[in-house]
């Protein structure tokens, strides 16, 4: 079963456990459970919830991560389980002794990827892609020409606007893309946790002070389905940008876990997709040479079993 996306948000929430159930009381609402194995996120946007220490442990046992975020309702921290697979310290030592080589080809496929579907969405919204898919295609192993960043020099002014500039530091549209980022970063260092990898040694992020450097690095080709989700948001509103603030648009942001994307042929969730991408990079990197499991395209439409089962 696809595991939940949830988010805690009504202020003054109480969080605790009972008979393997997050049990979730809310002031002037009726009291609500969640069996703890269907829960593969909780996002805790309420500075003034309580939790008890059973919420911690047991949703760490299922594999679930725990993310909490600030005033400004972005992540201000995560917690990932650390016993998360059978063979685990198999894997690790794998990944460690994986080769330069090796992981070069990983980065090239996960640009490759990236740059194809922010030409994909560019040809949704503009009707033509900029000169993406063909840039696509010239990607080399680890990228050294940085393909990567010149594709980002034509993508965001064609997307938002010739004065829009990518600030992680910046309201507007930049703290939606943040948020939408950062939740999906943590579906993906989950992922990547519970194919028993180790999310702190990537293989192009390597900054010392990033315990999620290989899921920074996984990260890259879902980052443009966020993209698309904020561009329909903006162009649903017009001239007014969508406030992160606004509770219903939050929401907007995590139901793109339930979009359908197709990997290797096969229609899935995008939640599923990254667990997907992620069993893949494990195998590239403990020595296998199949090609990564990434989405092919934008999202289309679900099987009808698929939108009724839909969350």
């Amino acid at each position: 079963m696809l595991s939940k996306t949830v988010e805690i948000a009504t202020p003054g929430t109480r969080l605790s456990v009972a008979h393997r159930q997050l049990v979730i009381e809310r002031p002037d609402h009726p009291r609500a459970t969640l069996p703890i194995e269907d829960i593969g996120v909780i996002i805790v946007d309420d500075v003034r919830a309580t939790y008890t220490q059973a919420v911690f442990l047991d949703l760490l046992e299922a594999g679930a991560t725990v993310m909490v975020t600030g005033r400004d309702h972005l992540p201000a921290g995560m917690m990932l389980p650390l016993d998360a697979h059978h063979v685990q310290t198999e894997r690790h030592l794998a990944q460690i002794a994986a080769g330069e080589p090796a992981k070069k080809r990983i980065w090239q496929a996960l640009i490759r990827a990236k740059i194809t579907l922010q030409g994909k969405v560019l040809l949704q919204f503009n009707g033509e892609d900029c000169g993406l898919t063909p840039m696509s295609r010239r990607v080399r192993s680890g990228d050294p020409d940085n393909l990567e960043a010149q594709a980002a020099q034509r993508y965001w002014p064609r997307l938002f606007g010739p004065s829009f500039r990518r600030d992680r530091a910046a309201e507007g549209v930049n703290a939606l893309l943040n948020y939408g980022y950062a939740v999906v970063r943590a579906a993906t260092a989950r992922a990547i946790v519970a194919s028993g990898l180790i999310p702190s040694l990537g293989v192009f992020h390597r900054n010392r002070g990033n315990p999620f450097c290989l899921a920074d690095d996984l990260l890259e080709p879902y980052r443009p389905f966020v993209d698309w989700r904020v561009k329909l948001m903006c162009d649903a509103v017009g001239e007014a940008v969508p406030s992160l603030d606004h509770r219903p648009n939050r929401a907007a942001l995590l139901s793109v876990f339930n979009e359908t994307v197709v990997v290797d042929t096969r229609k899935m969730p995008l939640l599923l997709a990254i667990q997907t991408g992620a069993v893949s990079l494990c195998r590239a990197l403990t020595g296998e040479a199949k090609p990564l499991a990434l989405p092919e395209g934008l999202p289309v439409e679900a099987p009808p079993e698929e939108k009724e089962g839909a969350d």
